[in-house]
């Protein structure tokens, strides 16, 4: 237990580049929030707070149904 290294906390994205409110117009800001397979990223990876996290989420569902970000690809 000693050979841990303490956790680097990861900068919240949305507070350093001064974003409010998350828009799911904002196609390129909601890229940095999922992953190579489409996959919305945990708040453990992109350190976002629970609300920001949430409206990310929402973000880039509404994204997804206007045909401007992938669905999750089947892994098989």
């Amino acid at each position: 237990m000693k050979d841990r290294k303490p956790l680097k906390r990861r900068q919240n994205l949305l507070t350093t580049m001064g974003v409010a409110d998350v828009d799911w117009k904002d196609a390129t800001l909601l890229r940095k929030f999922i992953s190579d397979r489409g996959k919305i990223r945990s708040r453990r990876v992109t350190g976002l707070t629970p609300q920001q996290q949430r409206q990310v989420a929402t973000a880039i569902k509404n994204a997804r149904e206007m045909a401007l970000l992938p669905y999750p690809s089947q892994g098989r």
